[in-house]
């Protein structure tokens, strides 16, 4: 049974559009114009027990009022979902329970206390018993690296550490769905690491269903099977990661080792393929790949080469191409 189920989900705003300067103000006191901005058009999927999701899209696609409506922040303007068995915006408590939302942008702790005092507040909110709250913090600060920083106030936390105190603060209940929307944005290559490494092994141990959005590709490659591309509030592809290259990725980067590469101008390589690249030893060509075999054997026949290399086009430069579109 899904944990997730969303059926023709829809969010519409209604917005103000106020006319410039002073005798625009004063006019919308009278008569206001209104724009309706479609945010989410029809959203429908399933997401599986212990299912760990990416949820990719440019910005302004849908994907942050989508969470928001699962964890009932928002109200639909149609359609359905259930979560674990709970209409989200209904807000009962038993549901407030066993989920848990992480908004990379924004604080759920206290600005000027020191963490623990925050973390010590989500327990009593949440009723968790001391002897639970004190093992679970120390479990997970050790895997965070941030057990020093307990006693430190928010404010002075680095953006790194603060991010890996609000993860914390999100599963000191033990959810049983988490949604993270952005969870490192803004983090170095360091902590960005050390928060992917933490979100795989929490789902690996504890099979908590995870719906994560990221722009950062390495999340979704080291984290992520499935991934749910949304662009204008509508599904645009729901299925394994692989399956991207597959359908939406024409060719390949071939890579051939040789000699005095400058010697083999692009126009005489255009038979191959399109000229991507050139350093003192090497030339990088994209090929298309039902052409990829013919444009080898070419190559390795006709020029001094001494290596070659096939790869496919990076995931994230196929996605780029896909909203581009």
């Amino acid at each position: 049974m899904p944990v997730i189920e969303v059926n023709g989900l829809t969010k519409n705003f209604r917005t103000y559009k106020k006319q410039p300067g002073f005798a625009g103000a004063v006019k919308g006191l009278f008569r206001r114009q209104y724009e309706q901005t479609v945010a989410v058009n029809g959203v429908s999927f399933k997401i599986e027990p212990g299912e760990l999701v990416g949820f990719l899209g440019p910005n302004g696609a849908g994907k942050t009022t989508t969470l928001k409506m699962l964890a009932g922040l928002l109200y639909p303007t149609s359609g359905a979902a259930k979560v674990l068995g709970h209409t989200p915006w209904e807000r009962h408590d038993d549901y407030r329970r066993q989920f848990a939302l992480v908004l990379g942008q924004k604080n759920q702790l206290w600005w000027d206390l020191p963490a623990r005092e925050s973390l010590e507040l989500n327990a009593k909110i949440y009723g968790i018993p001391t002897d639970r709250f004190q093992r679970t913090v120390g479990e997970l600060t050790e895997l965070l690296g941030v057990k020093e920083k307990l006693n430190v106030s928010v404010r002075e936390l680095s953006l790194g550490e603060r991010m890996k105190m609000e993860l914390i603060a999100s599963l000191l209940h033990q959810p049983k769905v988490l949604f993270l929307d952005e969870p490192t944005i803004g983090l170095d290559v360091v902590s960005q690491k050390t928060v992917r490494e933490f979100i795989r092994r929490h789902n690996a141990e504890q099979q908590t269903t995870i719906l994560l959005t990221s722009h950062y590709m390495a999340d979704i490659q080291a984290l992520c099977e499935r991934v749910i591309i949304i662009d204008h509030g509508k599904i645009f592809f729901d299925g394994k990661l692989s399956d991207i290259v597959d359908r939406f990725a024409d060719f390949k980067l071939i890579t051939i080792q040789c000699e005095n590469p400058e010697r083999y101008p692009a126009e005489n390589l255009a038979c191959y393929g399109e000229v991507t690249g050139k350093t003192p030893g090497s030339i990088t060509l994209k090929v298309k790949r039902d052409r990829v075999i013919p444009a080898c054997k070419a190559l390795l026949d006709e020029l001094p080469v001494t290596d070659i290399d096939i790869q496919e086009i990076p995931i994230e430069d196929v996605i780029r191409q896909i909203f581009s579109r």
